[in-house]
């Protein structure tokens, strides 16, 4: 039994790798061997995603990191353009981006998709109902995909991931807040914030070639906020 210690030899391309959970991911993935392709590009374009998967030529393993700041918006406050834009920035790339990279893997019966997700795709939140549904139907997109491809040796999994420290979400402004450390110790049985290494070695953990019998899983990382 050998244990996961590298990406040696692993062509990675993380998409937004400038925001949300990028650049940690690309720190550790290179850390760990991989020849990391980070792509900065805004994928709201329909034609964004294949381009990305093009330029980067042939891959091993795809990081969907799909990110925006949330609308905190009441339900019924909701306009056409915040669900538009938010499913135009989280969903509808997703497709896209594998459509680009699924073939190549399911012809070399080997490949990784991680999609970084958000747990409140899996606990209801207020005044979160176009985030959470466009985190939902990211996670319902990988459940289906993820049994499809599966018989073929490729594995497409989603991490549903809330209380992680990043600049997009839970930045040193908002950790400051005395109202958001006590929100910690009242909502996330952890009591703190999971650093994003820890995020970054769940993901590595996802993609690595140990690591083949885990398909079409949406997995809570939350510290206990979401099971």
């Amino acid at each position: 039994m050998t244990g996961i210690v590298s990406l040696r030899d692993k062509r990675v391309l993380v998409t937004q790798a400038g925001e949300f959970m990028g650049p940690v991911l690309c720190e550790v993935l290179a850390a760990l061997g991989a020849t990391v392709v980070a792509d900065t590009r805004s994928l709201v374009n329909p034609d964004a995603p294949a381009a990305a998967l093009a330029e980067a030529g042939l891959i091993d393993v795809l990081i969907a990191n799909l990110a925006l700041p949330a609308p905190q918006t009441e339900a019924t406050a909701v306009t056409e353009q915040e669900w538009q834009d938010t499913f135009a920035a989280l969903v509808d790339p997703l497709p896209r981006l594998c459509k680009a990279a699924l073939p190549a893997m399911i012809a070399r019966r080997r490949g990784k998709v991680v999609v970084m997700g958000s747990a409140t795709a899996l606990r209801g939140q207020r005044r979160t109902s176009t985030y959470s549904a466009a985190r939902g139907a990211q996670l319902a997109w990988v459940r289906a995909v993820g049994a499809e491809v599966a018989p073929h040796n490729v594995q497409v999994n989603l991490i549903a991931q809330n209380f992680v420290e990043n600049p997009m979400y839970y930045p040193a402004e908002v950790q400051a807040l005395e109202a958001f450390q006590q929100r910690l110790k009242r909502e996330v049985p952890a009591g703190r914030l999971a650093t994003p290494q820890e995020d970054a070695l769940f993901a590595v953990f996802l993609a690595s070639s140990e690591v083949n019998f885990i398909a079409g899983q949406g997995i809570a990382f939350s510290g206990g906020w979401a099971t």
